[in-house]
């Protein structure tokens, strides 16, 4: 395919500061490690009744543990941890993401364009994947010879192509995946990888970007940035001395060793399978706007929107699921809900009553669970047969912010339970559902996953929360659903897409309004329970989502 080589304002040339990130871990997740995808993110996301808001600044890309998956222009905040794309009523996906591959010599403002080309997307969630996270890791004779500068780090060879291309395919897919980290003073992988979601929109940079058949058919968009070799050597002396504490003398033995050579050899002729070339990386206004352009038209096409009418008419008449467990009405569990559902009940008997059922709940919840037979010895010498968890643990997962106030229970039910917290929330402009937050527990596919939720209406938050758990290996018939109250809308939409979650709830009312809140139902219980009015974009226990 014959590239379009576009070209603007002769003579200038790129700023010098963008490239000094070109060779980033990456420009997602960077604040933990494990299986804490957006750990700490809580204390930047907009509109969230619990955290401040964010402050803007100029235009950064994070690169270090510290920094927040964020990138901040002047006018807006754009999240670049991603987030898993939409699923339909029956949990799978609409769509795969678009991928824009960047190819180019060392230094030649790959990511400088990456940068520039997010900030005119306009989308709220990108992922910036650097292919410098995929060095193999070196034994220990090649550790010495790159402590002396004579190990060719831009060889083929030098990548971890199969582990490359089983990340990006599964972050086109919106699956989670897990990205190495690479130590460049240490040239060695780091302990801790990075988790990460797909997202609207994934670009891919890296120096070998186009030097893989299996990886050219993942990139729906191939750019090679073509920057002169005098700029590109230039840059990459500054970037390896103040970043890297490499000498001089050993950055240019490198580079007329391997680095060029490499360049000339396996870098230069890919510019054959580029659709576009981009002289002068980031200030080259012409090609950006067109691959913006681009970029654009393939997301409308792309564009779907869940149908939650469709959804509401979907199940009407149906008898509930079999995988469907109501707590039984006894006079106790009534009189407590006629208590919760008054309007009329102050905060502090709405806050005593609703935590008394759901204790209740999980206590009920906790008998569905697997049990195995065990055998132990009493004080007086004797065998008791009783029963034990047939399985390694118990994790908590609770739906912000509602869904976090049964984990006071579930911690007083279950000694040392591991607890996860997942926010989600509504996208004004296309409806869907967006996940904003999450932290969970690491190794958390090996468990039995409580997810908590005070209302389910739609169902709507419910689905995504529990695809969610599914991309990050939990098994479907180890999650169980708990919620205080349920409509049967959202009943059948969960046991629809997700046949094997056990369904766990106090009451299960018949009707949704035209709001898309349950009734007769209970309100809005985040506001009711913690006394305040909630943002209007927040998907509180999916009630009043704006779809």
């Amino acid at each position: 395919m014959a590239a379009t080589i576009l070209d603007s304002k002769p003579g200038e040339q790129p700023t010098d500061g963008g490239e000094d990130a070109d060779r980033s871990m990456l420009s997602t997740d960077s604040s933990g490690s494990g299986d804490d995808s957006t750990d700490g993110l809580s204390k930047r996301v907009p509109c969230c009744p619990l955290t401040p808001s964010l402050s803007p600044r100029k235009r950064t890309m994070s690169q270090s543990k510290t920094e927040p998956p964020l990138l901040r222009t002047n006018k807006r905040t754009i999240y670049t941890a991603g987030r898993p794309p939409w699923y339909n009523v029956t949990g799978t996906t609409f769509k795969e993401a678009f991928v824009i591959g960047l190819c180019g010599g060392s230094a030649s403002g790959k990511t400088t364009v990456a940068n520039k080309i997010i900030e005119a997307l306009d989308v709220p969630w990108v992922v910036l994947l650097s292919m410098d996270s995929f060095y193999k890791v070196l034994n220990k004779e090649e550790q010495e010879l790159a402590a002396r500068h004579e190990y060719n780090f831009d060889h083929p060879d030098a990548f971890d192509f199969e582990l490359l291309i089983t990340v990006l395919r599964k972050l086109k897919k919106g699956k989670s995946i897990k990205v190495p980290v690479y130590d460049f003073t240490s040239h060695s992988r780091r302990k801790e990888w990075k988790t990460v979601y797909g997202a609207n929109v994934v670009i891919f940079e890296g120096i070998l970007a186009f030097a893989n058949k299996e990886l050219l058919k993942l990139l729906d968009m191939k750019v090679f940035v073509d920057t002169d070799s005098d700029i590109r050597l230039i840059r990459r002396l500054k970037r390896d001395v103040s970043q890297r504490g490499r000498d001089i003398n050993g950055i240019i033995k490198q580079y007329n060793k391997f680095v060029k050579p490499a360049f000339e050899q396996y870098i230069e002729p890919t510019v054959q399978v580029a659709d576009i070339v981009v002289p002068r990386g980031g200030e080259n206004f012409v090609a950006l706007d067109l691959i913006v352009q681009h970029v654009h038209s393939q997301l409308e096409k792309r564009k779907l929107r869940w149908d939650i009418s469709a959804l509401a008419s979907a199940h009407q008449g149906q008898p509930l699921p079999k995988t469907l467990s109501v707590m039984e009405s006894t006079p106790q569990v009534c009189g407590m809900h006629t208590i919760i559902r008054n309007k009329e009940t102050n905060r502090d008997e709405f806050i005593f009553y609703s935590k008394r059922l759901m204790r209740l709940l999980i206590e009920h919840a906790l008998s569905f669970l697997p049990l195995k037979p065990v055998s132990v010895e009493t004080p007086q010498g004797t065998i008791y047969d009783g029963k034990r968890l047939s399985g390694k643990r118990i994790t908590g997962v609770s739906i912000l912010r509602a869904g976090e106030t049964m984990e006071q229970a579930l911690t007083a039910v279950c000694k040392d339970i591991r607890l996860g917290k997942i926010l989600i929330q509504t996208n004004h402009d296309t409806g869907e559902p967006e996940l904003h937050y999450l932290r969970l527990p690491k190794e958390i596919s090996e468990d039995y996953v409580i997810l908590m939720d005070s209302t389910v209406s739609t169902g709507a938050a419910a689905l995504m929360a529990v695809r969610v758990l599914l991309d990050h290996d939990v098994a479907e018939d180890k999650i169980f659903l708990l919620s205080l109250l349920m409509a049967e809308m959202g009943v059948h939409s969960v046991a629809y897409a997700f046949p094997k979650v056990r369904i766990i709830t106090t009451a299960v009312d018949k009707e949704v309004n035209d709001q898309f809140h349950i009734i007769p139902g209970i309100g809005n219980f985040g506001d009711r329970y913690f006394g305040t009015d909630a943002p209007s974009d927040v998907c509180e226990s999916d009630e009043g989502m704006d779809f």
